[in-house]
């Protein structure tokens, strides 16, 4: 078979689910801040038998998501060397990282590809597909899609794209089983308006709903849900490799990292400064920190002006220091680092940490 030459006798045999001795692949997707970690968590936690491997791929400067998983036996794989859906080069070591959970020892049971919130699916669903080696020991079982119910409908009526594809409409047509989530921020009638626009763009996948990314992992893994057939019939373009995909160019990340301890007072004062200031434009912001007096991790969460500041695990080895992301548009770099500069512990500030 040449490269990319999948078949329709394929497509029968993933739609019934992975054919015998090859390795199932839920690619997971979502814009920005809709719960992609907490159901990654929530797979890790739950008693399923299955060994599994995540593959991480970050849109910004420095790693923080895996930071933000639980402990666990699980391997984690980062790929932060550029956006896997629109650089080449990094689906090309998507390849090269299942070729090596392949040949391992170890037994893996399942993979998981956690794309970035800006990442089309589509392009890295199509890597499955023009690679033999990969396509036969491995079978891409479904794009899951989660949606954030606070946030979706404000990137769905942003129209300031002017040619730029909407990543939140693609990651919704991309999807083979949409999960709805966050449904405790909102009441039964926005749920119910969100479902009905979802089906405006796709009408074959079927819609969960969760808390907390809380959901039936039966209705998400191992359901054969990904058909060639069928989407090369939608899209003939999908295994000729010529997806084009472009980020919002407004779109912009700034990244901090501080050697030192943070005062948790000062902290949570520049975090509610920050959620009013900056929360209409800020589309993610996420860190791990130090905080004085704490011997645990403590992860800040936030998707525009809802923020969450919580424990992890606990610290290990002498080195500690915090690490946080924002993105969004018209953020004020210096100004953002300068709020988190102010929040250490002491009088002392030292040298950033290059």
């Amino acid at each position: 078979m040449s490269a990319g030459a999948a078949t329709a006798d394929d497509a029968d045999n993933d739609a019934a689910g992975a054919p015998s001795g090859r390795l199932p692949v839920t690619i997971l997707t979502g814009f920005l801040g809709s719960g992609k970690t907490t159901l990654l968590n929530y797979i890790l936690r739950e008693n399923h038998g299955k060994r599994i491997a995540i593959i991480e791929n970050e849109f910004g400067e420095i790693s923080i998501d895996s930071d933000l998983v639980v402990s666990s036996d699980e391997e984690i794989y980062e790929m932060v060397n550029g956006c896997i859906c629109c650089v080449a080069s990094v689906r090309g070591d998507l390849l090269d990282v299942i070729g090596k959970l392949l040949n391992r020892s170890e037994r893996i049971d399942y993979i998981l590809v956690e794309t970035s919130g800006l990442a089309d699916p589509m392009p890295v669903a199509q890597a499955f597909f023009v690679d033999d080696a990969v396509l036969d020991d491995v079978a891409l079982d479904a794009i899951v899609t989660l949606i954030d119910s606070k946030h979706i409908e404000q990137h769905l009526d942003d129209v300031r794209y002017d040619g730029i594809n909407s990543q939140a409409v693609d990651q919704i047509v991309s999807a083979d089983r949409i999960i709805v989530n966050k449904v405790d921020l909102v009441d039964e009638a926005t749920v119910e308006r969100i479902e009905r626009r979802i089906r405006r763009f796709n009408q074959r996948s079927e819609i969960d709903r969760s808390s907390y990314a809380e959901v039936n992992l039966d209705a998400i893994l191992g359901i054969g849900a990904f058909e060639v057939s069928q989407r090369a019939a939608t899209e003939p373009a999908f295994l000729e490799n010529h997806f084009v995909h472009s980020h919002d160019p407004d779109v912009e990340t700034c990244a901090v990292r501080i050697a030192g301890e943070l005062d948790r007072e000062r902290l949570e004062a520049a975090a509610r400064a920050i959620a009013a200031d900056y929360g209409a434009d800020l589309l993610r912001w996420k860190g791990v920190l130090a905080v004085a007096g704490n011997d645990r991790r403590v992860a800040l969460q936030g998707v525009h002006r809802i923020f969450e500041i919580h424990d992890l695990d606990r610290w290990e080895g002498p080195h500690r220091d915090s690490r946080a992301v924002f993105i969004g548009k018209n953020l004020a770099r210096d100004e953002l680092a300068e709020r988190l500069w102010d929040c250490l512990a002491g009088s002392r500030r030292e040298a950033p940490v290059p």
